[in-house]
């Protein structure tokens, strides 16, 4: 059967975006985006990159009973920059994404510790999101986006990081028998280079979903332009056993910036994930725009799989 390519992206906003700003936040901000999501006790729950007015970020929680409106925004953050605790967050806490392991029975965030030696990927754990354990660095700097996924592989837990050489910016996985101590360091889906929408580089978005067919992941991929940078979103199929191999690529982008509040804002052209909620076949994405709000768009998992292609797009 002919492959057939969408003209239009696969996403679907929801018709009442944005879904969070500013103005939602009950205290002083400049700007909220780039949320990790989870669904919790029946509620969704994001946590919310919150910038204060003083540039610095820090982590905010907050809930809704449809994962759509009414959300109810936390007074104070649930992670905060403490340089007395960490000094390489003294800058901000940033992009948390949330994983659940049921063995552990804890809510793990790996989120951007940022300071003046550069961003490094932390760590942090909760039952609750009342209170939370920080459990330090774990990848120093230049390195974020920071994803862990959501079940031990081979007796392990299996994280997927982006670290930084040079101008280079290729996905990577590690694996850890303890969270602290990380190993066995693999490419995983490289920067493609060229005029590719995911050419300049790629970060892992969202936590893994897993499916019958592998890991599906969804990426930022950017393109560099004359005006500066597009942020897109697509998505890739790692295999179960060994996530470090890429069965299939899409060879498009799934989310590009075209409303207002992608288009304009802090950073412009942007569309970036940190957190995704399944329901049976549907993905509630949940994706910070320009910089400046928070958005949703959905998708079928079917679908997206459906467009994805083998051949050399994912050789490394």
């Amino acid at each position: 059967m002919k492959k057939v390519f969408a003209k239009k992206d696969i996403f679907t906003r929801y018709s009442g975006n944005p879904i969070i700003t500013v103005y939602d936040i009950p205290y002083s901000a400049n700007a909220v985006f780039n949320a990790g999501a989870i669904k919790y006790k029946n509620e969704y729950l994001l946590l919310l990159r919150v910038e204060d007015r003083q540039g610095k970020s820090h982590l905010t929680v907050a809930r809704s009973s449809d994962g759509k409106t009414n959300w109810k925004i936390e007074k104070s953050p649930l992670i905060y920059p403490q340089p007395t605790v960490l000094i390489y967050e003294e800058f901000g806490c940033e992009d948390p994404r949330i994983t659940y392991i049921p063995e552990d029975d804890y809510y793990y965030i790996t989120y951007t510790a940022y300071s003046r030696y550069g961003p490094a990927v932390a760590l942090a754990r909760t039952k609750n999101f009342k209170k939370v354990e920080k459990l330090g660095l774990i990848y120093p700097p230049n390195n974020k986006d920071a994803v862990l996924f959501p079940e031990k592989i081979n007796g392990r837990y299996a994280m997927l990081h982006r670290p930084v050489a040079g101008d280079i910016e290729h996905i990577w996985i590690a694996y850890s028998s303890d969270l602290i101590h990380w190993g066995n360091h693999e490419v995983v889906l490289v920067e493609k280079g060229g005029p590719w929408w995911d050419g300049f580089k790629v970060g892992a978005g969202a936590v893994p979903i897993k499916t019958q067919e592998g890991w599906l992941i969804i990426y930022h991929g950017v393109k560099m332009m004359p005006s500066g940078p597009i942020y897109r979103l697509g998505a890739a199929l790692l295999d179960l056993e060994n996530p470090a191999k890429v069965k299939k690529r899409c060879p498009e982008w799934l989310l590009s910036p075209q409303e207002v509040y992608e288009r304009i804002g802090d950073v412009n052209n942007v569309v970036f994930t940190c957190g995704a909620i399944v329901e049976d076949n549907q993905i509630y994405l949940y994706y910070g725009a320009a910089d400046s709000c928070i958005a949703l768009a959905f998708a079928e998992i079917d679908q997206i799989l459906s467009i994805l292609i083998e051949g050399d797009l994912q050789v490394k």
